[in-house]
């Protein structure tokens, strides 16, 4: 199988959409991001939607907690006010105005909060952020409502020959860039591997696909460690990110779906049986999804 080249960095996070729910961990998710200094200058959109009420009466009481659920949120994020920060209340079905607002505004990133709901409970409890994720062909950073956000020191970026993971790499190493203290975790998952442990760090960096991952992160002056191990790709990712303590997991997630079929939900996927799901769910830190073509 032909390796993909990682090459040179392009990849930059300049518009990000928040969608807003007033509860969850996301808030606290863009304050952590927005400390890193490649991300300290991106425009940043606040998004709150209002379902669709009855009633006139219904709607304006709405809009009402909306705008002042906006007002709360930007107090909140305390955004360096030479940042440009904007609000956006709009009515209508959560999971479509979300995907609207992102093409509206031609968003580098989505942050959502994401309940962590399993395979059919996703579907049945009609999940705003899977809809989302599965819909969307932007960057995604999906933040658990049940884990604990901390200050982005150790971004892990998972491996393989996919377009999106060389996407997933450009942005890791852009994201860890300039943090101090801060260092990229390379890990590879090598289902034919022998063996079950992990291979110790010096000789993992002789794997082809983390020797070139390692050569990019020489040339951003970026501290690294690699991690090449064998097993469940999924299971094994959610394994390392706990073990090496990442803050922050970057996730290629490629779109293999037909044009046709992209306004249509992949039932398997919503179902939990792709690996980005099962990360989605399992992942005991926040996950960045980075989308990516494989045409």
């Amino acid at each position: 199988m032909m390796l993909t080249s990682f090459g040179s960095l392009r990849f930059m996070i300049e518009n990000i959409l928040l969608a807003d729910s007033g509860t969850g961990q996301s808030e606290q998710m863009l304050k952590s991001l927005m400390e890193l200094p490649a991300i300290q200058r991106a425009a940043v959109t606040v998004l709150h939607v209002i379902p669709p009420k009855i009633t006139a009466e219904e709607m304006a009481e709405q809009r009402q907690a909306g705008a002042k659920l906006l007002a709360e949120a930007v107090a909140r994020l305390h955004l360096d006010p030479v940042i440009s920060v904007n609000t956006m209340l709009r009515e209508g079905d959560p999971k479509d105005t979300v995907l609207h607002v992102a093409d509206e505004i031609n968003a580098d990133l989505i942050i959502m909060g994401s309940r962590g709901l399993k395979r059919l409970q996703s579907i049945l409890e009609n999940s705003v952020s899977q809809y989302v994720f599965q819909l969307s062909s932007r960057p995604m950073l999906l933040v658990r409502d049940d884990i604990y956000v901390k200050k982005i020191n150790r971004i892990m970026v998972a491996l393989n020959n996919s377009a999106a993971a060389k996407a997933s790499l450009d942005l890791a190493v852009r994201l860890i860039e300039g943090v101090k203290g801060g260092k990229l975790i390379l890990a590879h998952v090598n289902p034919d591997l022998k063996g079950h442990a992990d291979t110790p760090s010096s000789a993992a960096e002789k794997d082809p696909l983390l020797a070139e991952a390692a050569t990019v992160a020489k040339q951003r002056g970026v501290e690294y460690q690699c991690v090449l191990t064998t097993g469940k790709p999924a299971e094994e990712i959610c394994r390392i990110a706990a073990d090496t303590n990442a803050d922050l997991l970057v996730l290629g997630s490629p779109d293999r779906r037909p044009s046709i079929a992209r306004s249509l939900p992949d039932l398997d996927r919503l179902l939990g049986t792709s690996l980005s799901d099962y990360v989605r769910v399992y992942a005991e830190c926040p996950v960045l999804f980075v989308r990516q073509s494989e045409a």
